[in-house]
């Protein structure tokens, strides 16, 4: 009875352990582990969790699980691409204000090594080009690990962070469910044939990039074929308190297939 008890035991604490390592990824060899344990492996608590991926090791994503997780349902997926001089941490400071039941988040480390803040922290940015491999390796892991709608993907830039969105969902096209864009620009360059749906969020203020920027943005985008919507506010080039309120709604409409007023 004794060693019955012992064996029982022995194996909630390995139930605990695995719980607490992560459960690795077949597709693309990942452990993801979790921020506390859990008796359910399956279904993972809520809050941010980090990751590596095994071909970009100085780049460590964070991943959000919604509150109320519900492990059959199919989460819309929002990628977070931040602002220059930032890193993953900062992506994962907005999540709050954008929504904390809806959606799974990813937030991304710039694939440009800015080098050190005075406090010692390092900083990153995005490379011009073609979307990194690194970014859509972050995408597909999150896709394998957790409950995600494959048709509901949104890209999520801030101030830098928009060209890197903008770049990536004109090459994935069809697979994007939409694009928000605050205060950033569009990237250089001819604007490919597509049918993407944007959200540009944009202050008035902005020193960086001209809200005039902002709308000649729209207009290269909706000549291309694109779905836009351009929503001004009074503010600089720092995220309104509105901004991300904004576009949790928008990003709900075009889940729900509903046209939200008002923004």
């Amino acid at each position: 009875m004794v060693q019955s008890r012992e064996i029982r035991a022995a194996s909630r604490s390995k139930l605990l352990e695995l719980a607490f390592v992560g459960v690795p990824n077949r597709i693309i060899g990942l452990t993801m582990p979790a921020t506390k344990t859990t008796r359910a492996i399956a279904h993972p608590t809520e809050g941010f969790r980090a990751a590596v991926l095994p071909g970009a090791p100085n780049r460590p994503v964070r991943v959000y699980v919604p509150t109320d997780f519900q492990p059959k349902y199919a989460y819309p997926l929002v990628v977070l691409f931040h602002g220059a001089g930032e890193c993953e941490e900062h992506a994962a400071r907005l999540v709050p204000r954008l929504s904390r039941r809806n959606y799974i988040v990813l937030c991304l480390r710039g694939s440009v090594d800015l080098g050190l803040r005075a406090d010692g922290r390092p900083v990153f940015g995005w490379a011009d080009g073609t979307p990194d491999r690194g970014t859509k390796a972050a995408i597909a892991y999150v896709m394998a690990q957790f409950s995600v709608h494959a048709e509901r993907v949104f890209l999520v830039g801030v101030g830098e962070g928009v060209g890197a969105a903008y770049r990536l969902g004109l090459a994935m096209g069809d697979r994007v469910a939409g694009v928000v864009a605050l205060n950033g620009r569009l990237p250089k360059g001819r604007v490919p044939e597509n049918n993407l749906r944007v959200l540009i969020g944009h202050g008035t203020a902005n020193p960086v990039v001209s809200v005039a920027d902002a709308r000649r943005a729209a207009t290269a985008l909706t000549r291309a074929g694109a779905t836009v919507r351009v929503t001004r506010y009074a503010a600089s080039h720092r995220i309104h308190p509105d901004m991300l309120s904004d576009a949790n709604r928008w990003i709900m409409s075009q889940v729900m297939g509903k046209a939200v007023l008002g923004i």
